[in-house]
């Protein structure tokens, strides 16, 4: 194929890839063969909105060399296995898509695949033995795999899936009939637990947070969730519209409202929080489905999947908020979020604030955080899923937070 036809097609599989949600951010990658020698990717850590053919790098199979400035992605090791495995592939995606990170959580085979789904996969996807993000560990891995499977899916051990077609349209469909085939496979194993027909994936998230929950524990006081941002020694929260409520001091020890109709208690939660890290200047009260679930249960939480180690933190602890005593609980429950190592906490029966240095950031985090719960919750069907040691996440998150997110 042409060099800059194959980088136009993987720019535009990035964009797509974005749109449908199998893709985030810079979270996996693409690539597209040139030849028997060599394929195009996407650059390191560059968001897929932006890029242009001129961000895709060319890249040489045997040794993985390439030209230019442009880093690769650094899961560049594992597309050049793929093609080299397998000399029918044209194109290959890595994502680390939500329903796919759950079943590679379990670390086992998924095997029966019927039907359509197995017309377009294959009978199985096969699971590759788990290793850090870019290492050889995690490559040979791949390999390995690929070696004893002919599916055109492969789960990466609580990190996501390899997805690959004999040219994009295949590859996108692999990717989106692997997300049906891991819902069905969830569907299944809680109807087979509980006798109940999932009609989602919510049903399977409230059964798991009232089997957890503490039956002792008296339900936590209703919140309001509200967005914030930090403007000097300000904070401007927002309500889920986006409409501005209020415009509030950061001093610790006062209420002072700068702009809006009223003090909202909940400011004091936002306010502990800033003043407690300086590098937070945007929070988002998130209760999305399995984030929300999992504040029900009212525990620490470790990292299951590869990018929460990563983004939002080697645990993310429980607290809660009084709002009879905003100044007290607020105090306590900031501390849950000491040093730089965890972005989110939870609230019990809240949900969680997810925070970021900036809006962007903190919509990452909400993100993550909802594929980890999803996948803990999810897991607990099963007889649950092993999270990550806690060595490799903090490795994780200290070369994400020292390297890779200052290519961003």
């Amino acid at each position: 194929m042409d060099i800059l036809e194959a980088k136009k097609i993987v720019v535009e599989a990035g964009k797509q890839l974005v749109s449908t949600g199998l893709i985030a951010r810079t979270w996996g990658n693409v690539s597209c063969r040139i030849d028997d020698k060599q394929f195009v990717i996407t650059p390191s850590g560059k968001a897929y909105e932006g890029l242009t053919p001129d961000d895709i790098v060319l890249v040489n199979m045997d040794d993985l060399s390439y030209e230019g400035d442009i880093k690769p992605s650094s899961e560049k090791g594992i597309h050049a296995q793929c093609y080299l495995h397998r000399p029918e592939i044209g194109f290959v995606i890595h994502t680390h898509q939500a329903n796919a990170s759950v079943v590679s959580t379990l670390g086992c085979d998924l095997n029966g695949i019927e039907g359509y789904s197995k017309d377009i996969i294959g009978d199985h996807i096969a699971v590759s033995a788990y290793g850090l993000p870019g290492t050889g560990k995690l490559r040979q891995g791949v390999i390995d795999t690929l070696e004893r499977s002919d599916s055109k899916a492969i789960f990466l051990k609580s990190h996501g899936a390899v997805c690959m077609g004999t040219d994009y349209d295949d590859a996108f469909k692999v990717a989106n009939e692997v997300e049906a085939v891991c819902a069905k496979y969830v569907f299944d194993k809680y109807n087979e637990t509980t006798g109940k027909v999932a009609q989602s994936f919510s049903d399977v998230f409230n059964y798991v947070a009232d089997l957890k929950k503490r039956a002792d524990m008296m339900p936590a006081a209703k919140l309001t969730a509200y967005d914030s941002v930090r403007i000097d020694d300000a904070i401007i929260l927002s309500d889920k519209e986006g409409n501005s409520v209020a415009t509030v001091g950061l001093c610790p020890c006062c209420d002072e409202l700068i702009a809006g109709d009223k003090y909202p208690s909940e400011a004091d939660l936002h306010k502990a929080i800033y003043n407690k890290r300086e590098d937070i200047g945007a929070i988002i009260h998130s209760q999305e489905p399995a984030i929300m679930a999992t504040s029900k249960i009212g525990k620490t939480v470790k990292p299951f999947l590869d990018d929460f180690a990563q983004i939002v933190g080697i645990t993310v602890k429980c607290a809660d908020f009084d709002p009879n005593d905003t100044m007290k609980s607020s105090k306590k429950a900031a501390k849950k979020m000491s040093g730089k190592f965890r972005n989110a906490m939870f609230l019990r029966d809240n949900g969680a604030v997810c925070c970021g240095p900036n809006t962007e950031e903190a919509q990452a985090t909400e993100m993550v955080m909802e594929k980890n719960c999803k996948t803990m919750l999810a897991g607990e069907v099963f007889g649950g899923s092993k999270n990550i040691g806690a060595l490799d996440s903090v490795i994780m998150n200290v070369v994400y937070r020292l390297k890779y997110s200052k290519q961003k």
